[in-house]
């Protein structure tokens, strides 16, 4: 009797969304079984399977339909972020987790490289005047000799770091434990210390995943104690920021502008009052979305679906507890 393949089960977004199935998984057909489903058939396609592909990589669904994970050896999430997928049944268990670290480093470095650049040139306020047909000439800002604290000392604030300083701004970092030193930030103070350093930093940028001990860190307490004028960039998580202490901030000061990717609840509601702030440029969530994404996080699943397949030791394996991928100690 021929041994039966091991299985897959891969959890992809409703049928009516593009790109609703990863493409490449023809590929993995001669050595899994491969079963694609959506959140709300889940807990069907959950019995048996040795691995998960969350392609819909922000759904809750696991934990709904956890009960029917009986032979579940691995889950590799389609995102950097593990918030959406983690509880404590999951967390708690031997189930290996994955992610998609590599993917957006760069293109959301690039993305904060843009929005320091777009501030310090006043490129929203040239809009706003070509679209009322103003010629206005201004001075605006170098962005060379300005410093930055990058918030989370992962592998997308590192490479954050590199790209602020190759146009000389001086950059320093926080973290969940304060070191000098460090390869790619110099200094790391401790996140628990934000208040008593926050105000050093023109630049603020918050590249933190969001775990219960970041959930709200940038509260109004540290708000009120960035410098007069600074520019605050929100990459990581909207969770991680207070929206109401933030138009506060902007409102009365001290924060100068704010650069926004991430929410709290997205998409932004219509009634926010961020929409109408001139001192607030917002995107939607899109900052590591660059052409050929899901390209990329398909065959970085394939990649490792064949390691995983092979008994080779996985990439981006996740801290379930932490929440992130550790960096290797040298």
């Amino acid at each position: 009797m021929a041994e039966s393949l091991p299985i897959i089960t891969v959890l992809c977004p409703d049928d009516d969304v593009p790109h609703a199935v990863p493409p490449g998984l023809d590929e993995l057909e001669d050595r899994a079984e491969i079963r694609t489903t959506t959140a709300g058939e889940l807990a069907d396609a959950l019995p048996g399977a040795d691995a998960l592909f969350l392609w819909d990589f922000f759904s809750r669904a696991v934990s709904d339909a956890w009960h029917a994970a009986d032979s579940l050896e691995w889950i590799h999430v389609a995102a950097a972020g593990v918030d959406k997928l983690m509880f404590d049944e999951l967390a708690d268990s031997d189930v290996v987790v994955t992610n998609a670290q590599g993917i957006f480093d760069r293109p959301i470095a690039e993305y904060v490289l843009g929005a320091v650049l777009a501030r310090a040139k006043d490129m929203p306020g040239s809009l706003r005047r070509q679209q009322n047909r103003t010629w206005e000439h201004r001075e605006t800002q170098r962005v060379g000799g300005l410093t930055a604290l990058v918030i989370g000392t992962g592998a997308i604030g590192r490479e954050i770091a590199a790209l602020l300083r190759a146009v000389d701004v001086e950059v320093f970092a926080a973290g969940r434990t304060a070191r000098e030193q460090d390869p790619d930030f110099g200094t790391v103070i401790a996140s628990d210390d934000l208040v008593a350093h926050i105000g050093t930093a023109d630049i603020i940028v918050n590249a933190a995943p969001l775990t219960p001990q970041t959930t709200g860190l940038l509260d109004a307490e540290v708000l009120g104690a960035v410098a007069d004028g600074a520019h605050l960039i929100n990459i990581g998580r909207g969770e991680t920021l207070d929206e109401a202490a933030l138009v506060d901030a902007l409102e009365a000061g001290p924060l100068g502008f704010a650069t926004l990717d991430v929410f709290a609840q997205e998409p932004l509601p219509e009634d926010s009052p961020l929409w109408d702030r001139k001192d607030v440029l917002i995107s939607a969530h899109m900052s590591g979305d660059v052409i050929g994404w899901r390209d990329a996080l398909a065959e970085q699943f394939l990649d490792n679906a064949r390691r995983w397949l092979d008994g080779e030791e996985l990439h981006n394996v996740v801290d379930k507890h932490k929440g992130y991928v550790p960096r290797p100690q040298s």
